[in-house]
């Protein structure tokens, strides 16, 4: 057996954990403040597409855009986080999306599409550090708390499900005073909302919880934490690791694709921009305001059933979104497409976590949320294409169910108690 590390002292023990606790509640409010802006300006992304374009099939680019900055953005963002820490990492992330959603509000409104998408590439940058930081609070926590720290972070969506949405309204007054196209508003949104998320986790995010990790790395696993990382082929051999990579990757492909043509499904049926925001703000509500529940259910239950849990929601919800184009109908549909997501992110992500040593975090990490940017940016792309052909909304929702049916699958393979590799849990 290896050497174990010493045990810590009650009080260094609750010394760490306050320092736990005031980390995880400043990503709650990062969460907040990132996603708020993130989600203005997704209510008005596909419609932005559609009319700089001037052609429907094109009305995924710009969040194709996004995501492909986003993938690209926690790759770069995660890697440098092992050599800057953690905090100097997401706070130059969250400046450079804050500057770039600055640049996307001047280019919506000049009208001048090609620089939007550059602008918006960068602007990904952002949200992949507002994403990054579920696993910065996994980090600092021990297994047994770990879900539902992660699920905390992720639960500050809430606020911006219900704050995002009522910003488009008030920032397209602004800039239509300011003589602008009032979709370009919710873009000043995302630059405020990601610059004040920056200022805050420069101030908050200390101790480093890079240190923090490590130390309940060596602790939880003994000598193997201290060990290099393992090559990515031999990590993607690992159930645990394939599966909580395909939970969360498809969850995420399935529901932005959807939602993000659900505003153009609604705009094409002549509901007004408000209504569009509600069926948006019910979606998600249901993407963020049950985190501590399934995060709670994650430790409690263990992943694997609440992953399952998620993929069978988010195919009803699939299958549910065409059957009307009424506003409640959508609202129930997207709820439960939110909902689905949710599951399967919290857990997918805790069950990542749980399966690398602090060497592999940064880097597999942000290799899982290139996937997720990657194949994010992949369905909005394809939606476009679906939605100005014959098939329109129809034909997404039924994409979306055939997407998230190989993952029941996958889940159910994955055996029942879950295993890291360590010298003690």
């Amino acid at each position: 057996m290896p050497a174990q590390p010493p045990s810590l002292g009650a009080q260094a023990l609750a010394l760490r954990a306050r320092h736990a606790r005031r980390i995880t509640a400043a990503l709650f409010v990062s969460q907040s403040l990132g996603s708020a802006g993130s989600i203005a300006a997704a209510t008005v992304a596909a419609i932005v597409g559609a009319e700089l374009s001037g052609r429907t099939s094109m009305a995924g680019l710009p969040a194709a855009v996004t995501q492909a900055g986003i993938a690209i953005g926690a790759l770069v963002w995660s890697r440098a986080s092992d050599r800057m820490g953690r905090r100097g990492a997401l706070t130059a992330a969250l400046l450079t999306g804050g500057l770039g959603a600055l640049v996307s509000l001047y280019g919506v409104a000049s009208g001048n599409f090609p620089l939007l998408l550059v602008a918006l590439f960068v602007t990904g940058s952002g949200s992949s550090a507002v994403q990054l930081g579920r696993f910065v609070a996994a980090e600092v926590n021990p297994r047994a708390r770990r879900a539902r720290a992660l699920a905390t972070v992720v639960l500050g969506g809430t606020v911006g499900s219900v704050v995002g949405p009522l910003l488009v309204a008030p920032t397209e007054a602004l800039v239509i005073g300011w003589g602008w196209s009032g979709i370009a508003g919710p873009y000043l949104a995302t630059g405020v909302g990601y610059l004040l998320t920056a200022a805050l986790l420069f101030v908050a995010l200390r101790p480093e919880p890079k240190t923090i990790g490590d130390a309940i790395g060596r602790e939880e696993r003994g000598a193997i934490a201290d060990a290099p990382a393992r090559p990515l082929k031999v990590l993607l051999r690992d159930p645990s690791v394939r599966t909580a990579m395909s939970a969360v990757v498809t969850a995420h492909m399935v529901m932005v694709g959807l939602m993000q043509m659900t505003s153009l499904h609604m705009h094409g049926n002549l509901h007004a921009l408000s209504s569009i925001a509600i069926v948006f703000s019910s979606h998600t509500f249901g993407m963020y305001a049950f985190s501590v529940v399934s995060g709670w259910l994650t430790d409690r239950w263990g992943r694997r059933p609440v992953l399952g849990l998620g993929a069978v929601i988010t195919l009803i919800s699939c299958l549910m979104a065409p059957l009307s184009p009424n506003v409640l109908p959508l609202a129930v549909a997207l709820f439960l497409l939110g909902l689905g997501w949710n599951l399967c992110y919290v857990a997918g992500s805790a069950l990542l976590s749980d399966a690398l040593t602090p060497a592999e975090k940064g880097r597999t990490q942000g290799f899982n949320d290139l996937l997720v940017g990657g194949a994010a940016a992949l369905a909005t792309l394809v939606g476009g294409l679906v939605m100005a052909g014959p098939g329109g909304y129809t034909a997404m929702g039924l994409l979306g169910a055939a997407a998230t049916a190989p993952l029941l699958w996958i889940v159910a393979r994955l055996p029942k108690v879950q295993t890291v590799p360590a010298a003690s849990d």
